[in-house]
């Protein structure tokens, strides 16, 4: 039994280096294996798919989401961006510490999940690949874990292994005397070495720049003129009037695109907003009015309805600042030969406006079309604005209309915060107190979070389940069978026994090495958790056969279990960030193997000198 557990171990890793089938694929073959050689039962080997972590690991892709769907992500990655300046090494450094500083306290999982949508954004709009920075965001996350007793499982297991034992566990912070000089060392490599070494990968999820597909709108329709900000005046006959008793399309030629409240006693009763005014909208006193028209026209309504003008920003701040928001968005559409619009005659205002949708401009042949009222040819596109459900709806009515651009991608890069930007926020904060406080596990602080995320609409639902990395969960969900199999075999057992009986008699800084080099052997295609588990009782048998003190070898067990650097698959964190950044199997390896030398080389120094032996 313990042979045919080798040759699928071997086989699972050589299918990971082949790069043939995707790492799901393969783990999923590797969890079939198992059950059909009779190494695990039916319950075994679907156990993956009902592990908390798997749970939480979904719950946060979705509150990853929330993050970014509101605005957070778009306004760090600004940030980072300005701290970073020109400086692609800086950003590095910059993703890295906040990665580790912040899985001191938030689970390494919730941590990439959180930093993984800003930090592509941040690296597009550096001028560079996200293949270059997210390898170290991963990395920095499982080192920075070691800052803190709860920052990782394998260090709450090798305390509690202690106290098992009869000796005394580790205090909260005791952690960072070794982990932040590994912190140090991670982001010095990665500085100087490893961005070397990472992959030039192209992918697919380079953000929307609002700026340049905006400039690219107003050079296309022509849109840099005709729009306006009046202010309604006390004196102004609009006061309490609706839209509809003027009509304004008909009599001067104008839209009213969006409405904006300040009317102080009247904030806390209306939205602040008014993003698609109807006809029964009513004016009142101090509102914003954003107008499309010609000059004539505006000039025409400003005397009749002594209504103020307002300067506007130029035209693309313009556009970005007051018509686009994380529930709003812009897009083009463009008429396919076979939709049912060609050759009708409409009103093309009047036709957006039954799916709640405005109609900014329309285009022919490159040329901006300025009509009202036009025969629509194949080729027409229009520029249009509505929320994503309606520019959804639109793309189910007309399945031959082509949705050019994302609506969804230009919200996501929107820096405004709102009032969902805050819940986002404070289900992320929550989810942290229940992590650290231990109120509820983990998985179900994730869940609770996610849930608050979903129903107060951060994410439509449908938005959310398209931000999981199902590739990641399935991988994950699979391959946790392949470490019961190991533990269940004896496999594990008889490789450690024999490897710390051997390097016992030599030395104990030999014992110290080959543990680590066990411990991270393991961690490489196991859960650290389980390789923790595993680890700690044998490393607490070999200091005391020897009258060694435990607690050297329990902080390097803690350590090397974290040090997974070499494989896609054996951290959660590895395993989320290689499809972002498009990475292959051996790309861990050549960033990895170097960093994990040079941290056991650091082990090997310093916990002697702070935990004697």
């Amino acid at each position: 039994m313990i042979y045919l557990m080798l040759t699928i171990l071997v086989i699972t890793i050589g299918l990971f280096v082949w790069g043939k089938f995707t790492p799901d694929i393969v783990a999923l073959i590797s969890m079939l294996s198992l059950f059909l050689t009779g190494i695990l039962d039916a319950t075994e080997t679907l156990s993956g798919f009902s592990n908390p972590t798997v749970i939480m690991i979904a719950a946060l892709f979705i509150i990853g989401e929330g993050i970014a769907q509101t605005g957070w992500t778009a306004l760090a990655g600004k940030k980072f961006v300005e701290w970073a300046g020109k400086s692609v090494p800086k950003l590095l450094v910059i993703v890295s510490l906040g990665a580790g500083v912040l899985s001191g306290f938030v689970s390494n999982t919730g941590t990439v999940a959180t930093l993984m949508p800003l930090t592509i954004s941040s690296a597009w709009s550096i001028g560079t690949l996200p293949s270059k920075m997210l390898m170290p965001v991963a990395f920095g996350s499982n080192t920075g874990g070691l800052l803190t007793l709860t920052g990782t499982p394998p260090n709450i297991i090798a305390s509690n292994a202690l106290i098992e034992a009869g000796f005394d566990g580790f205090s909260f912070f005791e952690f960072s005397l070794i982990g932040l000089p590994l912190l140090v060392i991670a982001l010095l490599y990665f500085r100087y070495v490893g961005y070397k070494l990472l992959p030039k990968n192209k992918t697919n999820n380079k953000p929307v720049n609002i700026e340049s597909t905006l400039h690219n709108w107003i050079e296309a329709y022509k849109i840099d003129n005709g729009y306006y900000r009046l202010r309604v005046r006390s004196i102004s006959p609009l006061l309490n009037t609706q839209i509809k008793d003027w009509q304004f399309e008909k009599n001067y030629n104008a839209s009213i695109i969006r409405i904006r409240r300040r009317h102080p006693n009247l904030l806390k009763k209306v939205p602040t907003f008014i993003e698609f005014p109807d006809p029964n909208t009513e004016f009142m006193y101090h509102d914003i009015i954003t107008v499309k028209g010609d000059t004539e026209a505006i000039n025409k309504m400003m005397i009749t309805f002594r209504l103020g003008l307002l300067p506007l920003d130029p035209i693309t701040d313009e556009l970005k600042n007051n018509l686009i928001n994380q529930e709003v968005g812009m897009t083009e559409v463009i008429v396919n030969p076979n939709s049912i619009l060609v050759g009708r005659r409409y009103k093309l205002g009047d036709y957006f406006k039954r799916f709640g949708i405005q109609l900014l401009g329309a285009s022919r042949n490159q040329k901006p079309l300025l009509d009202k009222e036009i025969t629509v040819k194949a080729g027409d596109a229009f520029l249009i604005r509505g929320t994503w459900e309606d520019i959804d709806g639109l793309k189910k009515q007309h399945e031959n209309l082509v949705i050019i651009g994302s609506p969804e991608g230009m919200a996501k890069n929107v820096e405004k915060l709102n009032s969902k930007s805050y819940i986002a926020l404070a289900a992320l904060i929550l989810m942290i107190i229940f992590m650290v406080f231990k109120v509820v596990p983990g998985s179900i602080a994730a869940l609770i979070s996610a849930g608050v995320v979903l129903l107060t609409g951060c994410v439509p639902i449908s938005k959310a389940y398209k931000g999981i990395s199902w590739t990641s969960v399935v991988m994950i969900a699979a391959m946790i069978p392949m470490g019961i199999a190991l533990q269940k075999t004896g496999t594990a057992q008889i490789i450690a026994n024999g490897l710390v009986d051997y390097l016992g008699s030599i030395h104990p800084i030999a014992l110290l090495g080959g543990v680590f080099l066990l411990t991270t052997t393991f961690s490489q295609v196991i859960n650290n958790s389980a390789t923790a588990v595993l680890m700690a009782p044998i490393a607490i048998l070999a200091a005391s056969s020897l009258n060694l003190n435990p607690e050297p070898f329990m902080i390097v067990v803690a350590i090397s279990a974290s040090t997974a650097f070499l494989t896609p698959i054996g951290t959660t964190t590895n395993a989320m960030v290689m499809t972002a950044g498009g990475y292959k199997f051996m790309d861990y390896l050549k960033v990895g193997a170097p960093l994990l030398f040079m941290f056991l080389i650091v082990t090997l120094i310093l916990v002697p000198v702070i935990w004697p032996f």
